[in-house]
């Protein structure tokens, strides 16, 4: 008799946990008022603690921010931050210069390798009704000897996201593959040779799945026999190897085996996060991930001394502005549009 692919479950919490290489996972869901033509919520915030608002009063939170949403500028250094825009906007500046929008399905892989500080705002752009935002911010690990590898960010805009859609019965499954590769679907390749996901043989994957009820679906088994994968079950309800899971269950799942997958009345929707362990000693603070305390204490003293390049901008929260057109903008000054 077989033993259940599901590993073990685990509740999801703010933060959600993560197997080798991943290291932080979020899921952020805000349903923002109409903006206040600052970009801001038109709404009172009073009651709220601004620069560490993570209530979700009124169904919303600012975060770091105080007249905007978000995370103003705040270090890196020793991985990736790969951030799946669902809903809503982000605004992007950096220590090296470059600048973005991006949203609404867009994803933003960004390299910080030997140091970069970004600013990551929530800008409400809509005055005449609700701003909602929804993302994922995921951190994959870089292995020692490309933790400091240069800093850079490259753009997935929505279109360039390969979907894989299933037809069960007139039920639809949907899979956003953002990493890897999934019949015929493959994602872009992040653009540093250092990535971990830019290596065939870690595979790699962060897929996003959205099932109509009662739709059944099965989840292949994993390219490598050592890659560890985790399944976040986030909205709805399923049975999971036919195990019944509700919102909010994570998943370890056995790479080696096909998992199907059968949606509840309600639909279901999930985060697949998978890869090859890189297998390294991991020492964190903060917001640097190094091998070693030393290397950790030396990542602060060379951010107090060099700031990672700088801050050029006028604010510690940029936003760019009223007009929603998505772009990004190079440290060279080349811009890119969706």
């Amino acid at each position: 008799m077989s033993s259940s692919p599901v590993l073990r479950r685990f509740p999801l919490g703010a933060v959600w946990p993560t197997l080798d290489p991943f290291l932080f996972c979020v899921h952020h869901v805000d349903d923002y008022p109409p903006g206040n033509g600052r970009l801001g919520p038109r709404a009172s915030l009073d009651g709220r603690s601004l620069g560490a608002d993570f209530g979700g009063k009124d169904g919303w939170s600012m975060y770091h921010g105080e007249d905007v949403p978000g995370f103003p500028g705040h270090p890196h250094r020793g991985f990736e931050t790969v951030t799946v825009m669902r809903r809503g906007f982000v605004d992007h500046a950096d220590s090296l210069g470059a600048a973005a929008r991006y949203g609404d399905g867009d994803v933003q892989w960004l390299t910080a390798g030997r140091g970069v500080v970004h600013s990551e705002m929530f800008p409400l752009l809509r005055e005449d009704r609700g701003n909602p935002a929804e993302l994922f911010q995921i951190w994959l690990n870089l292995p020692g000897a490309s933790k400091m590898a240069e800093p850079a960010f490259t753009m997935f805009w929505s279109d360039r996201v390969p979907e894989l859609v299933v037809d069960d019965a007139g039920r639809r499954t949907v899979v956003r593959v953002v990493a890897g590769a999934l019949e015929g679907a493959a994602a872009p390749l992040p653009p540093p040779k250092d990535s971990w996901a830019s290596r065939t043989d870690a595979d790699v994957a962060i897929w996003t799945l959205r099932m109509e009820p009662g739709a059944r679906w099965t989840l292949p088994a994993a390219r490598q026999p050592r890659t560890q994968r985790a399944l976040y079950l986030f909205d709805g309800s399923a049975r999971v190897a036919g195990e019944e899971a509700g919102s909010g269950t994570g998943m370890e799942l056995a790479a080696a085996a096909d998992v199907e997958l059968v949606a509840g009345d309600g639909g279901a929707e999930f985060l697949l996060l998978q890869g090859r362990p890189i297998g390294e000693p991991v020492a964190q603070h903060g917001p640097f991930v190094m091998n070693t305390k030393t290397e950790i204490v030396q990542a602060f003293q060379d951010y107090q001394r060099t700031q990672f390049g700088g801050w050029p901008w006028d604010s510690a929260a940029p936003v760019h502005g009223p007009d929603a057109q998505r772009f990004a903008r190079r440290p060279d000054g080349r811009v890119e549009t969706p």
